[in-house]
């Protein structure tokens, strides 16, 4: 089941329609949609989803039709503020994830783990239990990376809402785990939230950057720094390009 969310309020990032929403209104409207087991998608956009999406317009669509695109990034946060969400923060997967399992634990909602490797989940589950001892893991799954059969998609749905979860973090990255999530709304009878990377920092298995670079908005260049064969692409390319689709809208152009 699914609805729409009247008070949500939002602005256009590159064309991309972003959530200006706050902590706690975030966490409070999740688990609220979790509690009832609303089928929701939840799209966590970065510099590199919006200017993915503002290139694309099927994915354009897929985020535009989220019930909730929160602004990671701060260049995402900073363009909200520009057009008058002054007091707007930038909302993160893992710490959204993170708040959220708290959240979770508090009010005995189930979560569901789904993506990744089967190691990375492990981890995962492991240090999920050790920070919310009370929090309930009703289940986790690592998909292969080919495309699904028909009936493994329908065993995989099966599975979770058989697992009476409220939540389910989708770790596939972009853009797999939007389009996913945007495939099975409806089917999944919970929320699903897009968290990207969230899996593997919390996991242990790539180390998040310092909590300075974070806030100064520089966390991508620890990611670059990291594993740059494998990103370097992502963010000096998306980022120039963010930057200049960014001057374009604010000089109304």
């Amino acid at each position: 089941m699914s609805g729409t969310t009247p008070d949500r309020r939002t602005g256009p990032v590159l064309g991309v329609q972003i959530d200006a929403l706050g902590w706690s209104q975030a966490i409070d409207r999740l688990a609220a949609w979790a509690t009832n087991r609303q089928s929701r998608t939840v799209a966590i956009c970065n510099a590199h989803v919006v200017v993915t999406a503002s290139r694309d317009p099927d994915y354009r669509a897929v985020i535009d039709g989220a019930d909730m695109a929160t602004p990671d990034g701060a260049p995402v946060a900073w363009m909200l503020r520009r057009q008058g969400f002054r007091d707007q923060e930038r909302i993160s997967g893992p710490d959204l994830m993170w708040a959220l399992c708290q959240r979770c634990e508090r009010q005995a909602i189930p979560i569901y783990l789904f993506g990744s490797s089967p190691d990375t989940l492990e981890k995962l589950q492991r240090r999920l239990r050790q920070a919310f001892p009370r929090l309930s893991i009703s289940g986790a799954q690592s998909p292969p990376f080919r495309p699904l059969t028909p009936g493994e998609d329908e065993q995989a749905v099966a599975s979770i809402n058989a697992s009476n979860a409220g939540v389910v973090f989708v770790g596939l990255g972009c853009p797999k785990q939007e389009i996913w999530m945007a495939e099975h709304r409806g089917r999944v009878h919970a929320v699903m939230i897009g968290v990207g990377a969230a899996f593997d920092f919390h996991a242990g298995t790539v180390k998040r950057a310092p909590r300075w670079m974070q806030q100064a908005g520089l966390e991508w260049l620890h990611r670059l720094a990291s594993e740059p064969g494998r990103l370097w692409k992502r963010y000096l390319v998306t980022n120039t390009l963010f930057v200049v689709g960014a001057l374009r809208q604010l000089s109304g152009r």
